[in-house]
């Protein structure tokens, strides 16, 4: 069976583990209690490492373009070939939405976005609090949205990684020694 190239497996685990560095600190930082620098420091990482997940992200789709993925085992049944096509649409879709969701709530309320500033990009969105809270009310349900998508994509690797041992799991693991 032919796995994924080496640029593939990087943007998914590069992805894959900025997403679950950045829900928690996401969930973290709307909390009561926090102090203000503990709050600080958790939105400019969260803000920031969105940028990162949006560049990887668009990056790791125009690499599909140009290297499609190896297909599926034979043994992988039509059903779940859908499915897995469906789970990575939804994905792609919902790690682009909470970019965007997170850039007009963050720039419709009037804060920075660290990277971004840094490097002297205009805000491209006007300070609006239909907007801002529009946004907010988009990236949290976005989110639940995400969470649940992840868990199946994760459920299903463990499934053919674990139970079937079918190679479907082989096929984007990070190539190390065996």
């Amino acid at each position: 069976m032919t796995g994924y190239r080496t640029p593939a497996r990087l943007f998914h685990w590069i992805v894959a583990l900025l997403v679950l560095a950045t829900i928690p600190a996401g969930q973290i930082m709307i909390q009561d209690g926090l102090s203000r620098s503990v709050q600080n420091a958790l939105f400019i990482f969260h803000k920031n490492v969105g940028v990162v997940i949006l560049l990887v992200v668009l990056a790791r789709l125009a690499y599909r373009q140009v290297v499609p993925p190896p297909p599926l085992p034979l043994s992988v049944p039509e059903w779940q070939r859908r499915v897995a096509g469906l789970t990575h649409a939804a994905l792609y879709g919902l790690l682009i939405f909470m970019a965007v969701t997170g850039y007009l709530r963050v720039r419709a309320g009037g804060f920075p976005i660290e990277a971004l500033d840094a490097l002297g990009l205009p805000t491209f969105v006007p300070r609006s609090e239909a907007l801002e809270a529009w946004a907010k009310a988009a990236h949290w349900w976005g989110r639940i949205a995400l969470v649940a998508v992840i868990a199946l994509h994760v459920a299903a690797a463990a499934w053919h990684g674990l139970v079937r041992r079918d190679g479907v799991m082989a096929r984007i693991w990070p190539p190390v020694a065996r």
